[in-house]
């Protein structure tokens, strides 16, 4: 078929809108029209040619929500008319899918960053020519795409598909560090460095398992405004002195959980040094530059720095739970969103490359 996509090319400011033709799903795939896309840090690095292996031009997006209208052979658990939700790809069936962590899948590089299916093929093409496609097994920057079924988690048709899109990546990331990543328990003390989409998420998520102390950390007053509205107790300008020695204080002697969000190698050391003696320093992004933490306060406190990927949670039954905890009022994770048309992608982009928005949502129904 023919549809609309945003294409990223080498060299390009932004993704631009252009006509490309999209192949009918194969097997155990999905033909999805997309009604919104949220928009990931991880799009703005891929598309600026900082992506691991995506080559370009491709369709990127992967926080995708839509509508099936196609499916093809040996697909059997969503039908024509349901409403998904698009989430990362994964292969099922090694040991990390078995257990149930599909983000540490033996594939998830390649089939999420490869720009293609795993036998080499991509769905999308322009004026005869190979794009990449397939990002997050969905490259959702369309009108429609093309999806694996377990990419697809089945949503409630009564909730507005524009907001669930960032259930698949930013919401469940940020939440699922501290649901299951970090094991937060009630009365635990909890630091988030970084008051994005990602760390708000987790800031909604501390209060949910009623964490005694939420204290988020950031450099721009209204998020840091938002995230008291959200849950934290405590918020700290990451400009001002002493941050770690306040995080110290207010919890009296250190935070069980830290969840760093940020890319920044001197955040990466706060987040470290604010620890309580046990306690877990959980990352969701590669340090800038080179970073080294400081072994033998590590070895001494017995303290912990975990890497985490899409919260450790399996988007099939953990995005249904969030959408639970949501209709609760619970997860009010639409505060977090800002909307714009499909055309206004450019502007959408350079909103949150600047800080002026947290989570950029793409409409593209018209």
């Amino acid at each position: 078929m023919r549809t609309e996509a945003a294409i990223s090319r080498s060299g390009a400011a932004v993704p631009v809108l252009e006509a490309v033709d999209l192949e009918a799903p194969r097997s155990g795939e999905l033909l999805i029209r997309v009604i919104a896309s949220g928009i990931c840090h991880t799009d703005l690095g891929v598309h600026a040619g900082r992506g691991p292996g995506t080559a370009l031009p491709a369709v990127l997006g992967h926080e995708g929500a839509g509508v099936v209208i196609d499916t093809g052979p040996g697909v059997t658990g969503l039908k024509v008319g349901d409403h998904v939700v698009l989430s990362g790809s994964s292969c099922g069936h090694c040991p990390s899918c078995l257990r149930n962590y599909p983000s540490y899948c033996r594939e998830a590089m390649p089939r999420n960053f490869g720009g293609q299916r795993m036998d080499g093929s991509s769905a999308l093409s322009q004026n005869g020519l190979r794009l990449g496609g397939h990002f997050f097994g969905q490259s959702s920057f369309a009108r429609h795409c093309i999806a694996t079924e377990r990419t697809a988690v089945r949503v409630p048709a009564d909730l507005p598909l524009e907001l669930l899109g960032p259930l698949g990546c930013g919401v469940i990331t940020g939440a699922g560090a501290i649901l299951f990543s970090l094991g937060v328990k009630t009365g635990q003390s909890v630091a988030v460095f970084g008051a994005g989409g990602v760390g708000l998420s987790a800031v909604m998520a501390a209060r949910l398992v009623g964490a005694r102390e939420v204290i988020a950390i950031d450099k721009i007053a209204a998020r840091l405004e938002l995230a008291r509205q959200l849950g934290a107790t405590h918020t700290i300008d990451v400009g001002a002195p002493d941050v770690v020695q306040q995080i110290i204080e207010i919890t009296r002697g250190g935070v069980d959980r830290s969840l760093n969000t940020t890319r920044a190698p001197a955040v990466f050391t706060a987040a470290m040094q604010c620890l309580a003696m046990q306690g877990v320093a959980g990352f969701v992004a590669a340090p800038a530059m080179d970073w080294q933490p400081a072994m033998f306060p590590m070895l001494a406190g017995g303290r912990r720095l975990q890497g985490i990927l899409g919260g450790d949670a399996a988007p099939q039954s953990v995005i249904p739970m969030l959408v639970d905890y949501y209709r609760q009022g619970r997860l009010p994770f639409d505060g977090l969103l800002r909307f714009y048309a499909f055309e206004d992608i450019g502007k959408a982009f350079h909103d949150m490359e600047q800080g002026e928005v947290i989570k950029p949502v793409l409409r593209m129904a018209a």
